[in-house]
């Protein structure tokens, strides 16, 4: 493969002014994922130390292999919602080495409202046990939880992916043969119970563990009985008297220690047999990626240039180089595996899908999982073009990405509107990571034509009312709508939403695109035997 000539100028002013705005998003951004991860109010942190138990990032350290990296997922989960006071939603999940293995770990924040349950805490459980599922990845679960937020419990409760999703999930791992460990580390009540009880090991920390599906004071009010947590259900009565636990443990440090070791009896999985060389590291610098990125998202930039900076050597053969030009195809190798990489070069014509198409067909057939990186504003609209057959083109774009057996991972690298982002493995087209840049947008369409519609279509409503407006009032309208489209289009309320599985830095993101190809080569792709057809 040859390597990508890039045409950067890292002197010019252009690229200095992209480096210094994106510096500056970067350092909000850093700040931000700081903030969530160790601002706690201190009264909460005392109140965990009395009862000797770590935090939740703490115990993750000593379960994890020294020296080895954690990607943690979803972050900046929640970071919008519930007036910033459920940082990470409440969990803190991610994949991470423990005894040599891959596993998905996903640990409940007990200094967050005593590890209670949110709409979306249980969102983001939900999708931790999805990864597992679609990548085979054997589960650690760190059970601290207070059970479900009553106050906001129809948020999390009755419907198809709320909170008996976990459970329905644990199940299905279990069938499908994934091993799953779970350490019972506080009270885990109610439907929180069938956690560590529907897991293949159990071990539970005498004194502060407990698993019941009504505690004390519950059982009292229904029942009349008093009894104490530990008579209840506590470590010595689940591993000696009921058999609901399988180990109890004098402390978090043994227990987590006796994890490791469960998780060392575990079979290593194989990876699946796509195409491998020697890994080598990008000819330019990622750091460059910040000079690159526009300072706008109307602005357009090649993403061969991003390329350059992420894939092994900066080596890429790219598809159909002359055709369908505002989309770039072409084959690559990432840590050493071949992957096929999709990225947007502006909006999708008619060429630009049908080379998408093809190209997507030839990576299914020789077993090339597809990395699709997001720019896009949509499909190009128009009497010429759905005269030419845009329409039926992105169809068809769709309906391949749609049914690609091999995996896909997706960066939301600029913007990424309307049915562009379909087309490009959004999340509604199971990626099986989805990652974002911090200047990325998504919305329906882009923010300049949806705050025109949305303007005139307030306005019609008053006149129909028989109020005209002086100037002023039509722009404060305006100017009200573009805040609220900017800030729920933008990167921070997506993640908050759960919309994708973090916020990442660009800088970072052959390191992250690294860690999830090797997750999902852990499970077997179920190939298509059809050939390519032409599209």
């Amino acid at each position: 493969m040859r390597r990508i000539k890039s045409n950067v100028d890292t002197q010019s002013v252009e690229f200095r002014a992209y480096q210094r705005h994106n510096h500056k998003i970067m350092t909000q951004f850093h700040e931000h994922q700081r903030k969530a991860r160790f601002d706690r109010p201190e009264r909460d942190v005392e109140r965990l130390r009395k009862q000797k138990k770590l935090l939740v990032r703490e115990r993750i350290d000593l379960l994890l292999d020294p020296s080895t990296p954690f990607m943690e997922l979803s972050t900046l989960a929640a970071n919008l919602a519930y007036e910033g006071t459920v940082p990470s939603a409440g969990v803190v999940s991610g994949v991470g080495i423990v005894s040599g293995r891959e596993v998905m770990i996903m640990a409940s924040d007990s200094s967050i409202k005593g590890g209670a349950w949110y709409p979306l805490t249980v969102k983001k459980m939900v999708r931790t046990l999805d990864i597992a599922i679609e990548n085979r990845l054997p589960m650690v679960h760190l059970v601290d939880a207070a059970g479900a937020y009553l106050p906001l419990q129809s948020g999390l409760f009755p419907d198809r992916h709320m909170a008996g999703r976990m459970f329905r999930n644990q199940c299905v791992l279990s069938a499908l043969g994934v091993e799953q460990v779970a350490l019972v580390l506080g009270h885990s009540t109610a439907g929180g119970a069938y956690i560590p009880t529907l897991s293949d090991y159990s071990v539970m920390v005498r004194g502060t563990g407990g698993v019941f599906l009504g505690g004390p004071p519950l059982v009292k009010a229904a029942t009349g009985e008093e009894v104490t947590a530990n008579e209840l259900g506590g470590a010595d009565v689940h591993s000696s008297i009921s058999g609901t636990a399988d180990y109890a443990v004098d402390s978090e440090q043994e227990g987590l220690a006796l994890v490791r070791e469960i998780v060392g009896t575990f079979p290593r999985g194989t990876k699946v047999a796509v195409e491998r060389r020697e890994p080598e590291e990008p000819y330019y610098d990622p750091k460059e990626l910040y000079g690159i990125i526009p300072d706008d998202v109307k602005k357009q930039f090649d993403m061969r240039e991003v390329v350059a900076r992420i894939v092994d050597g900066s080596r890429f053969h790219e598809f159909k180089p002359d055709y369908g030009t505002t989309v770039v195809c072409g084959f690559a190798f990432l840590y050493g595996w071949k992957v096929g990489i999709i990225g947007n070069n502006g909006v999708l014509f008619s060429d630009s899908a049908q080379k998408c198409t093809q190209f997507m067909q030839i990576c299914n057939r020789d077993l090339v999982p597809v990395i699709f990186f997001q720019n896009i504003t949509g499909f190009m609209i128009g009497k010429a073009y759905e005269h030419d057959g845009i329409t039926k083109d992105g169809a068809k774009m769709l309906m391949v990405q749609s049914n690609l057996d091999v995996p896909k991972l997706t960066i939301m690298a600029n913007g990424s509107f309307g049915a562009g982002n379909y087309a490009m493995c959004g999340r509604a087209f199971d990626a099986r990571f989805l990652f974002s840049w911090p200047n990325s947008q998504i919305s329906v369409m882009g923010m300049e034509q949806a705050v025109k519609t949305l303007t005139q279509i307030r306005l019609k409503a008053l006149q129909r009312q028989g109020k005209v407006l002086p100037k002023e009032e039509v722009h404060k309208i305006y100017d009200d709508i573009s805040q609220d489209y900017l800030e729920k289009s933008g990167a921070y309320y997506s993640t908050s939403e759960l919309w994708d599985d973090g916020i990442i830095d660009p800088s970072d993101t052959r390191k992250v695109l690294g860690i999830s190809l090797s997750v999902a080569l852990n499970c077997e792709f179920n190939k298509t035997p059809n050939g390519v057809l032409r599209i």
